[in-house]
């Protein structure tokens, strides 16, 4: 929405100011669109990039979907089964640290309660959610039993409140470490689904995979799912769609794109594992979206024999205290800029000044985390405030010195210092 902010605008004046802003945002979108990916027909000229070798690989986060756990219905477990004793195969040959992060608790409760339909208000989703829980835990717990040839499990149930206190943030790292050194354990990590609330949820488990992941800074996360991985269009609509078997640069565009869930117990879709991706890809984490109905899918990944997408990781990962701000945190509002703001941030490396910033969204204190969007509402960082909304929205678009004279004091020039923030 475009507002005119002089009460003299002429139409003439308004539609340049419209016409400016346009192309603008389609300058914006036409940056957004280089999509690096690399097809098969091209690695093979050169070294395969997305091969991983199974050697490399010593700490490895699976992300197992609800789709894999229920298809179109509630909960079906023999997916599980399959994941869990190629788990157990990889633990004894090669004495890696896995990590599993597990859908299908709310599927496993609505199996247990005879429920056709996922629940849609939050507190029958959790009394669901601790039926299933339950239920969950105890198929994994007999499985790795059974196959495991004296693996254990070990239950962590997270929301994203755990991550948004610094200190319970690095107590979960400590945990996850502790119970690696037991060598003889695999850690089974779902959302706390029973307690977590609207606000504080982690919106599905791809996105709380990719967070773990990058709390343990794990060499691989792969996360499965029904298909194999990204395509250039829909494959159950277009019989000509490819997959896309490595993507350098996860691009707005292509979230855009991406389909939403795909089971009647399902969250996500395709779009949060990009967006879970491109979370773990600037933590220095690679990810790969694999089938986990096709057998032997783990070790077809890391020997580079089972189709999958692969996303490189960032060539520069962000610091722990940078990955804690960008995904660690929960957002608590939006600030919208300017281009000069924009490209202060992007291309010069500066602070976020109270004179580049035209809109406030939500209602927040100093210290909280944010979003930062350009002229367009494209998210390009987050970071953390030194002001409360109420007193930005008094500042906003003003210069640095006249803070003093709108608040009555002046703690600090910048809105979010660049040492609080990260590009997205």
């Amino acid at each position: 929405m475009f507002y005119c902010v002089s009460s003299g605008c002429s139409a003439a004046g308004i539609a340049n100011a419209l016409w400016s802003m346009m192309e603008t945002c389609a300058d914006l979108a036409t940056r957004r669109k280089r999509v690096i990916m690399q097809p098969l027909s091209e690695r093979k000229r050169g070294v395969d990039k997305t091969k991983l070798e199974l050697g490399t690989i010593k700490t490895l986060v699976i992300k197992i979907g609800t789709n894999l756990l229920s298809g179109k219905a509630a909960f079906d477990g023999r997916v599980m089964e399959e994941c869990v004793k190629e788990i157990c195969r990889l633990k004894h040959a090669r004495d890696m640290n896995i990590l599993v992060v597990s859908s299908g608790a709310i599927g496993c409760g609505m199996r247990e309660l005879g429920l056709a339909e996922r629940p849609k208000s939050l507190p029958l989703k959790q009394a669901v959610a601790a039926v299933g829980q339950a239920t969950l835990m105890h198929n994994y717990e007999i499985l790795f039993k059974t196959f495991g040839k004296g693996l254990g499990t070990a239950q962590i149930l997270l929301t994203l409140s755990d991550l948004d206190n610094r200190q319970t943030y690095l107590n979960i790292r400590n945990t996850l470490n502790a119970l690696f050194d037991m060598k003889m354990v695999v850690p089974i990590i779902n959302e706390n689904d029973t307690t977590a609330v609207e606000e504080l949820r982690f919106s599905d488990n791809d996105t709380l995979a990719a967070r773990i992941a990058a709390k343990i800074n794990a060499d691989l996360l792969i996360i499965l799912t029904d298909v194999d991985g990204l395509y250039d269009k829909n494959p159950e609509r277009y019989a000509s769609a490819k997959l896309i078997e490595y993507i350098k640069s996860i691009t707005p565009d292509m979230i855009e794109k991406a389909g939403g869930a795909g089971s009647v117990a399902a969250t996500g879709g395709m779009r949060t594992k990009l967006e879970a991706a491109k979370m773990a890809c600037a933590s220095g984490v690679p990810v790969v979206i694999a089938n986990g109905q096709r057998s032997g899918i783990l070790h077809g990944v890391l020997e580079g024999s089972a189709p999958h997408t692969a996303f490189a990781p960032a060539k520069t990962a962000l610091s722990h205290r940078k990955r804690w701000i960008a995904f660690g945190r929960a957002v608590r509002g939006t600030l919208y800029i300017d281009l000069g703001a924009l490209q202060a941030l992007q291309n010069k490396g500066k602070s976020l000044l109270p004179a580049g910033i035209v809109r406030i969204e939500g209602e927040f204190n100093a210290g909280d985390a944010v979003r930062i969007c350009d002229p367009c509402g494209m998210e390009i960082a987050r970071g953390l405030v030194n002001y409360p909304s109420g007193d930005i929205r008094r500042i906003q678009g003003r210069k640095s010195k006249e803070i003093t004279a709108l608040l009555g004091h002046k703690d600090f020039d910048e809105v979010i210092h660049r040492d609080n923030m990260v590009l997205v």
